[in-house]
């Protein structure tokens, strides 16, 4: 088995600089919508993650376990933080998932569906009325605007799912590429509501102070959300870009 070294391509006396650059290339190619498998991603970031720890030759690795498709969710539920959030929610978890009730008159009601409602605005409406992420009124505005599709909505996100996972199970075309947390492809300004990371390899503690997170690594942790995807452009965030798996699919049909 490749050292975790061999795994990113980096020596053993590289800097942070140079891990998380290593990093970022190589869960990039690693990932299958990039030609990689799901084997080769999870050996990537079991490599990241152990040198972050204080790797030494000769010490046993313990594997990430993924789904490339969803790399971060069930590292969230390992680290506490779903767990951690659903109790703030009131949904304080029992370690089954056989909570729904049965059917006929004597069951008990179906509970409550339990996730987040996130209304969401895309950056492009923003730069095309003269509005601003800084506007109290903003999503107000977009509301009484007559916006849909991909524009302005809402979506509802499941426990143990990430924000950019759960717009496109709605149907939507938000902006992605590594799925893994190494760019700013998929990042959003986080306006009302509070979302989880499990880890951060690239935004700014200015950028994170602004509310900006990234949607394939976002966890909710409030029952309502209110966000501006399609934030890749703005100064900072250009620089942290990789070139994008999928074309948006505007609202416009383009």
């Amino acid at each position: 088995m490749d050292s975790p070294f061999e795994t990113l391509g980096i020596d053993p006396d590289a800097d942070e600089d140079e891990l998380v650059d290593a990093y970022r290339r190589r869960v990039k190619s690693a990932h299958p919508d990039h030609g990689g498998s799901a084997e080769e991603f999870q050996a990537v970031r079991t490599a990241y993650e152990a040198i972050r720890g204080g790797y030494e030759p000769g010490d046993e690795l313990e594997p990430v376990e993924t789904d490339a498709r969803r790399p971060t969710d069930e590292g969230a539920t390992r680290n506490g933080q779903h767990d951690a959030g659903a109790a703030r929610n009131g949904h304080a978890g029992t370690g089954t998932d056989d909570a729904s009730s049965g059917s006929g008159p004597d069951s008990e009601p179906e509970p409550e569906r339990r996730g987040a409602r996130v209304e969401f605005l895309d950056y492009d409406v923003l730069a095309e009325r003269g509005w601003s992420l800084a506007d109290d009124d903003l999503f107000e505005k977009a509301a009484e605007s007559g916006l849909g599709g991909d524009a302005y909505g809402e979506v509802f996100v499941e426990p143990r799912t990430n924000l950019l996972k759960a717009a496109e199970d709605a149907g939507h075309s938000w902006p992605f590429a590594c799925r893994g947390g190494a760019c700013a492809n998929c990042a959003v300004a986080v306006v009302d509501g509070e979302v989880k990371m499990p880890s951060n390899h690239i935004l700014s503690e200015e950028m994170l102070d602004q509310g900006v997170r990234l949607s394939c690594i976002s966890l909710p942790v409030t029952d309502d959300l209110q966000v501006v995807y399609n934030i890749e452009h703005l100064p900072g965030l250009d620089e942290l870009r990789l070139p994008p798996q999928h074309a948006r699919k505007m609202s416009t049909g383009r």
